[in-house]
């Protein structure tokens, strides 16, 4: 199980923050690079035919030694988020946590402090990864991609658990929302997956938002300010009064469990030109189309304040709550379930505020449920994980594999 803990320390020194303004797959050379990487990780793991496609989508099988056994899947992504530097990652370990604030950075004054979360509390005692306030940890979601391994290395070294075939495949740029994009389904080969990233221990996801992206464009006039009156039309004003107009409290900061939002993340302008990008969530198809249809509804009230034209909408679905494809073969879930349990591990049943590469591949046919890594804090300084976490990741991944190939109880015969 040290194994883990080693890998994932390893991984993290690979820069791989993807790129959203990048037209290439992957977005950025440093994925490919880690991807060659991991090649020979997975052959040394007892993997066979580990190759990369011409996307940078890295894909391995582990051989069946069980007949008449499902073949299963497992999915973790090697980019790190845009949100913050990925590069020069130094983790922390903190052995046996004792409970108090974790200074990060005493230079910034960044402490990682139970009063802020909370949760850290669970893991007094126990051994925790952090980074040293500079830069993203990269648990999220290479700690899925360590534990997948050290898990398909145990089960390859141990023949006495019996298993179907097992497929791995490293997807690049899912923070960006393009992992499922280029994903060869027919070429994986599964009948259902996994994947390994989600947050703390024991989640157990198969519902995600509903997801769109929008842009709006502002056109402002921009006149000298000491003859502006009656003239002037600012952009950036206007784009305040948009987002005003906006419900105060549905914001990310706001909600949480099920409730959905609008969360502006870039607002750039100038009097001339102001243009704002929403993301819109919710895990209710119906309150999803009513968001929807709300910002347009703003948009068509406020041309007919200032004029035809002057703001523009253009408004894009990314993905689907995966629940409606997950519910027919909802032996997958309790599969994870009952793996967990066997594990030592209470399940925590939850929706993921935000999307998987899951969610699209279960549209695309690939049935694929999201489960724990242990990270909390993902993308950003505060990001942690706590080592036993990683390796109750890894006993639930071999228990998924075990109990996958079982046919009421007993082994299917090798």
């Amino acid at each position: 199980m040290d194994k883990v803990v080693e890998r994932f320390l390893k991984y993290v020194q690979f820069d791989t923050q993807s790129e959203e303004s990048s037209n290439s797959c992957p977005s950025t050379k440093k994925q490919y690079e880690f991807a060659l990487f991991l090649l020979s990780e997975l052959e040394k793991a007892g993997l066979k035919d580990a190759v990369i496609d011409d996307n940078g989508y890295v894909m391995a099988s582990l051989p069946l030694n069980a007949a008449d056994a499902p073949v299963i899947g497992f999915i973790a992504h090697m980019d790190t988020s845009p949100d913050m530097s990925g590069a020069n990652v130094k983790p922390r370990l903190i052995s046996s946590y004792d409970g108090r604030d974790i200074v990060l950075s005493r230079e910034n004054n960044f402490i990682l402090s139970p009063s802020v979360f909370p949760e850290l509390l669970a893991y007094k005692g126990q051994d925790i990864i952090t980074t040293d306030g500079t830069t993203l940890l990269g648990a999220d979601d290479k700690a899925g991609i360590a534990e997948i391994i050290t898990a398909l290395e145990y089960i390859s070294t141990h023949p006495e658990i019996k298993h179907g075939a097992v497929k791995v495949c490293f997807t690049p740029d899912e923070e960006i929302g393009r992992g499922a994009d280029l994903f060869d389904i027919a070429r994986f080969g599964a009948d259902y997956a996994y994947t390994v990233d989600g947050g703390e221990l024991g989640e157990l996801q198969y519902e995600n938002f509903n997801a769109a992206a929008a842009t709006i464009t502002i056109k402002g006039h921009s006149i000298h300010p000491g003859s502006g009156k009656n003239k002037l039309l600012n952009s950036i004003l206007l784009g305040g009064e948009l987002n005003s107009m906006l419900p105060r409290w549905e914001t990310p900061a706001n909600t949480e469990g099920y409730e959905g939002f609008y969360h502006l993340h870039t607002f750039n302008g100038t009097v001339e030109k102001t243009v704002l990008q929403y993301l819109i969530r919710d895990h209710d198809k119906k309150k999803f189309l009513e968001r929807k249809n709300r910002l347009e509804k703003i948009v068509n009230y406020l041309n007919d304040k200032y004029g035809k034209g002057t703001f523009s909408l253009e408004m894009k679905d990314q993905y689907y709550n995966m629940r409606e494809k997950i519910e027919p073969v909802m032996h997958i879930v309790e599969i994870a379930k009952r793996a967990m349990e066997l594990s030592g591990v209470t399940p925590v049943i939850k929706p993921v505020r935000g999307g998987t590469d899951g969610a699209r591949l279960s549209y695309k046919g690939l049935p694929t449920p999201n489960i724990f890594t242990g990270c909390h804090n993902p993308h950003g300084k505060f990001e942690y994980i706590p080592v036993n976490s990683m390796k109750k990741a890894v006993e639930v991944i071999v228990k998924i594999v075990e109990l996958s190939a079982q046919r009421h109880g007993d082994y299917s015969p090798a």
